[in-house]
């Protein structure tokens, strides 16, 4: 295992200032990222999608478990940093200089993968919804390790009659199984935010008969787009819902986060 400088030498050593602009906080607690890295399981000879390893804390911490990174990486000022990674894993990590919102992880493996990530707070959300999107079921990746802000861990994991769920509980638990892995405090971060994060993890479940990811999200946009609001009106909009909700037996005068994981996969199969 090579010995590597701390974290915290390597960003002052390469002059890297954590920039609010791309949502970046850095890790530097060692023990903590190797907790992060054991999240996932033995990763061993595992293929691993990091996105936005910054000076790459987290990433060592992924090679030290033998895993084969791909790190996609828009902040050229860290490029420097994880080349240092690269020849010191030689053969382990592959860094691709980008933004990972527009960039297809099946274009970039050809085998299952893991992602793991301490997201960026800006885009976190949009690409977690993406790779949960996908009409092709199970999909490509094995599991998801990634780095929220609490209230969006919450809102992942969230339960039905509560605040905290809505359309992001529902396209995470409709076929895969999520969980709060583990709650960092913000004073692991530099600078520290002002909220503190959880690490999510989320594996595959069963593709449930008759419903497609896309008229899911549809009824979802719909239903909480105006989540005050009952059902009746809410999905007036969407054609054939309300005679959807009368087939189901789903009272439409119910609002929508009173209504189970398992009803809307219904209703969008109605759909």
């Amino acid at each position: 295992m090579p010995d590597l400088p701390p974290i915290r030498e390597v960003i002052a050593r390469h002059g890297l200032q954590a920039t609010k602009a791309l949502g970046q906080n850095f890790l530097l607690d060692e023990q903590l990222l190797g907790r992060i890295a054991r999240i996932p399981g033995n990763l061993k000879d595992q293929a691993v999608l990091e996105v936005g390893p910054g000076p790459g804390g987290l990433t060592r911490a992924l090679l030290r478990a033998g895993a084969r990174v791909t790190a996609i990486e828009m902040d050229r000022r860290c490029l420097p940093a994880l080349a240092e990674l690269e020849e010191a894993f030689p053969g382990q990590l592959r860094v691709i200089e980008g933004d990972a919102t527009k960039i297809s992880p099946a274009d970039l493996f050809s085998e299952p993968y893991h992602i793991v990530a301490n997201l960026p707070y800006n885009v976190g959300t949009a690409l977690f919804t993406g790779w949960l999107s996908g009409e092709t079921w199970p999909p490509q990746w094995a599991s998801l390790t990634l780095m929220f802000q609490e209230e969006v861990a919450r809102r992942i994991i969230g339960v039905p009659g509560t605040s905290e769920f809505g359309r992001l509980a529902v396209l995470a638990q409709w076929r895969a199984e999520a969980k709060i892995a583990m709650k960092v405090h913000r004073s692991a971060f530099t600078p520290p935010p002002k909220v503190m994060s959880a690490i999510v993890h989320v594996v595959p479940g069963a593709m449930p008969a008759g419903v497609s990811a896309r008229k899911l999200e549809r009824v979802t946009e719909a239903a909480f787009g105006q989540r005050r609001k009952m059902l009746r009106q809410s999905l007036k909009g969407l054609p054939g819902a309300l005679e959807a909700l009368d087939r189901l037996g789903i009272d439409s005068q119910r609002r929508a986060e009173t209504l189970s994981v398992a009803e809307f996969v219904s209703l969008a199969g109605e759909l």
